[in-house]
């Protein structure tokens, strides 16, 4: 199957200055989905090359027109106020959603090709058109997406999985009792809770954009690192919280900050109130409160290098079988299967 896919991201390490989590899994999927003998064209800008240079070794093919394909797929773009909505040209100008506009138009609207939405963000409105006209498929990146919808995880590569040592992560000296990489976007609720309070009795560092930080000042904040830094912070880390925000933590969205701090053997402390937190985390890992955070950072201070630290670990390492690579392409290959093949749905159709 040829697919045209969509994406306003990076595959390598990308720019320092830019939030794109799916560098973490975003080439495994293409890689693997390559893997099996699907052809992928990239249709939005190559920012590897553009903004940082990197030609990817000439693995990848782009295009700036509407080539022909059997699918499109689309990893979601919306309206970000004074970025993507401003005029062509305009400084702070983005063209992600200008380009998506143009491939929906394009492909779903006038030829009708079947089309694959993976809503990576959660901000498809759950009454958008484009969840019930024909050929059009939607994608979420939840253990209980939206009615209608379908579940693709943000994958972690089986070799990873397979071939990580947990007690060799558990011997690993480790400074930091508490780390977080990622953005602040919508995350404030979770970090008064549960990281903040921490943040007072243990070694910490926070790295990512958070720009709105005046309440936290005993925080230590770092500002954006490099990509290729995430797995040192974790790395150096005894623990982390997934915080999420809340329109992910009601239906179940985990994002890719638990296998970056898995596999770096960082146990993901994870707040009572994500939907199926216990599918995510051993219980001993799941808090309620930033006192209970507090508590468990002694406990994993007092175990740390054990057999009961790799066994923490090594539990972790078990859940994230849901979000293995072979499991979520097959997940999209079936997705795709049914996106060419579906049952029609015409454009006014409630």
């Amino acid at each position: 199957m040829k697919i045209g896919y969509s994406f306003w991201g990076f595959l390598g390490n990308g720019i320092t200055d830019t939030p794109d989590g799916g560098r973490s899994h975003r080439r495994p999927l293409i890689d693997a989905l390559l893997g099996r003998g699907h052809e992928i064209v990239f249709l939005q800008a190559n920012r590897d090359l553009i903004e940082a240079g990197d030609d990817l070794g000439n693995a990848y093919a782009f295009h700036t027109g509407t080539p022909d394909v059997d699918v499109l797929f689309l990893e979601w773009r919306w309206a970000i106020d004074g970025r993507n909505t401003t005029p062509c040209g305009t400084e702070g100008h983005t063209c992600d959603l200008h380009r998506q506009t143009q491939l929906v138009t394009w492909y779903t609207v006038r030829l009708g090709t079947p089309t694959v939405i993976w809503d990576k963000d959660r901000q498809l409105r759950p009454d958008s058109v484009w969840r019930r006209i024909r050929k059009t498929t939607v994608c979420e990146a939840a253990l209980e997406p939206t009615p209608g919808a379908h579940r693709l995880l943000f994958p972690v590569d089986d070799r990873l999985l397979d071939e990580t040592d947990p007690i060799r992560l558990a011997k690993k000296p480790r400074d930091l009792a508490l780390g977080y990489v990622g953005n602040q976007y919508d995350r404030d609720e979770h970090f008064d809770r549960f990281f903040a309070p921490a943040a007072t009795r243990f070694d910490h560092l926070v790295g990512g954009k958070w720009t709105k930080t005046d309440r936290w000042r005993h925080v230590r904040f770092l500002g954006r690192l490099p990509f290729e830094a995430v797995h040192a912070v974790y790395g150096r880390s005894l623990a982390t919280v997934l915080m999420l925000p809340e329109r992910y933590a009601v239906v179940g969205q985990m994002t890719q900050r638990i296998f970056e701090a898995v596999l770096a053997g960082c146990l993901p402390l994870t707040p009572a109130d994500i939907l199926h937190a216990d599918r995510f985390v051993p219980k001993d890992l799941i808090v309620s409160s930033g006192s209970e955070v507090i508590e468990r950072l002694a406990h994993l201070q007092r175990i740390a290098g054990t057999q009961q630290h790799a066994d923490l670990i090594a539990a972790c390492l078990d859940r994230l079988d849901l979000f293995r690579l072979s499991r979520q392409v097959d997940a999209l290959e079936a997705v795709l299967d049914m996106a060419a093949c579906p049952v029609d749905v015409e454009w006014g159709a409630a």
